[in-house]
């Protein structure tokens, strides 16, 4: 299938913001080698810039490492840390693409993200959930991105080995973005 503006039902050229109590900004990690932990930021934004094509659009983000809530007080506090993002040096972590496109019937948002100050390419693997009007009017679209990065890029390398071998974190972290978005028009 070729992406175009007509062969996305209800698709709309122009400035999305995101509706923020309808979306999720997830991650998961491996935790001493047996299981993943998973944890969401409270706090985020987002625009998107639709294009006339769709592989014209655009999106920029931003999450409040302050947010960052793994059901555990303690364990938040200590990823505030320079253990780990270093919340008070660097605040947010943020994603600006620099294209999309298509991949047989899949879609990718290519971009860079910068957390703790270092900023890399990253992927994201872009799944349209569809668009629609909610009870209240406004025109809204739906979509689930993920993508999977190495958090020793970032900068990101507290560990700790333990006894039974192995280490208490994995390097791979699962970012998870369930996202819906408010059109603001043209």
């Amino acid at each position: 299938m070729t992406l175009t503006a007509t062969s996305i039902p209800g698709y709309k050229a122009g400035t999305w913001t995101i509706d923020p109590t309808h979306s999720e900004v997830g991650f998961s990690i491996r935790h001493i080698m047996i299981s993943k932990v998973k944890g969401t930021f409270e706090k985020f934004s987002a625009t998107f810039v639709t294009g006339q094509n769709p592989l014209d659009s655009s999106v920029t983000a931003s999450a409040e490492v302050a947010s960052i809530n793994t059901n555990e007080p303690n364990r938040d506090g200590h990823l505030r840390t320079g253990d780990f993002f270093d919340a008070p040096t660097y605040p947010t972590i943020d994603f600006v693409s620099t294209g999309v496109r298509q991949e047989g019937d899949d879609f990718k948002v290519d971009g860079n993200l910068t957390i703790k100050g270092i900023t890399k390419p990253v992927t994201f693997d872009f799944e349209f959930g569809g668009f629609g009007q909610d009870p209240y009017g406004n025109y809204k679209g739906g979509a689930t991105a993920k993508a999977v990065i190495n958090r020793e890029d970032f900068g990101l390398n507290y560990n700790a080995a333990l006894e039974t071998g192995g280490v208490l974190l994995g390097e791979k972290v699962t970012i998870t973005l369930e996202l819906q978005a408010v059109h603001a028009g043209e």
